[in-house]
C-alpha cells in the first residue's frame, strides 16, 4: 500500500457525504446506513475522518434507530432491519473515537461508559424479533433466515453489548448471561483476537505499509 494509491480518496468519500449528514454510494444520491458505516471507516482507515462533518453524522445515525421497534432503520423513512444492527450502530464506536480527539475543544465531551445510541433497545429488538425459530436471524419478524442477516445482527448485537474506549470498558448485557457475545472489531468486524493475529501477521511481512492493520 502506498499513498498514491490513495491519493483523493478521502476528498471522494467526503464528497458522497450528503445534506442529511450520512453517507451515499455516490454523490448526490441518498444517505444509506451501510454506506455510511463503509465511508466513516475509510476515512478512520486513512486517518482522516477530520474531514467528515461528525456532528452531523452522528445527528443522522441517532435518528434511524426508532424508538418503537428499538432497532435500526438503514434510510430515513424505510422500516428497521436487523442487518443496519451493526451498519448503523456499528458506526458508533467509530464516531465514538472520532470525537474523543475532539475531546479538547468540545463542550460537551463523549461518554466514557456507553455508545450514543439506546444499546439496551437494540439488543432487545434483535432477541426479541430478529431469532428464527428454527435457527439464525432475520431481517425483521415474518422474513426468512439468512446468512448475511444472521452475521450483522450478531456483529450489532456485540456492538451493543460491549463498550470499549481508550482505557475504559464496561458491558451491557440484556437477558441471560449466555446472550453475551465476543467482542467484534470496530472497523474490521470480526472478533478483536483474530485482528490482533492479522495485525501482527502484517507487521512481520518483510516489506510494504502495514498501518492499516495497526490496532
Amino acid at each position: 500500500m502506498t499513498p498514491e494509491m490513495f491519493d483523493k480518496t478521502p476528498e471522494w468519500v467526503i464528497s458522497c457525504q450528503t445534506y442529511e449528514g450520512g453517507f451515499s454510494g455516490f454523490p448526490g444520491l441518498e444517505a444509506h446506513g451501510g454506506y455510511s458505516f463503509c465511508g466513516l471507516a475509510i476515512l478512520v482507515l486513512l486517518e482522516h475522518e477530520g474531514l467528515c462533518d461528525l456532528k452531523s453524522l452522528l445527528r443522522w445515525a441517532t435518528n434511524r434507530q426508532m424508538k418503537y421497534e428499538g432497532g435500526f432503520q438503514g434510510r430515513t423513512n424505510k422500516l428497521v432491519d436487523g442487518c443496519y444492527s451493526f451498519w448503523q450502530g456499528g458506526a458508533f464506536p467509530l464516531l465514538h473515537m472520532a470525537l474523543s480527539k475532539q475531546d479538547s475543544v468540545s463542550e460537551n465531551p463523549v461518554s466514557c461508559s456507553k455508545w450514543m445510541f439506546n444499546q439496551g433497545a437494540l439488543q432487545e429488538y434483535i432477541l426479541a424479533c430478529c431469532q428464527y425459530h428454527s435457527g439464525g436471524l432475520i431481517d425483521k419478524p415474518g422474513k426468512s433466515t439468512d446468512y448475511y442477516h444472521t452475521m450483522y445482527c450478531l456483529s450489532g448485537l456485540s456492538v451493543a453489548q460491549h463498550f470499549t474506549s481508550g482505557h475504559h470498558e464496561s458491558d451491557h448485557i440484556i437477558g441471560h448471561k449466555d446472550n453475551e457475545l465476543k467482542l467484534t472489531h470496530p472497523v474490521f468486524n470480526i472478533c478483536v483476537d483474530k485482528a490482533l493475529q492479522a495485525s501482527q501477521y502484517f507487521r512481520n511481512c518483510p516489506s510494504g505499509d502495514q498501518s492499516m492493520f495497526t490496532d
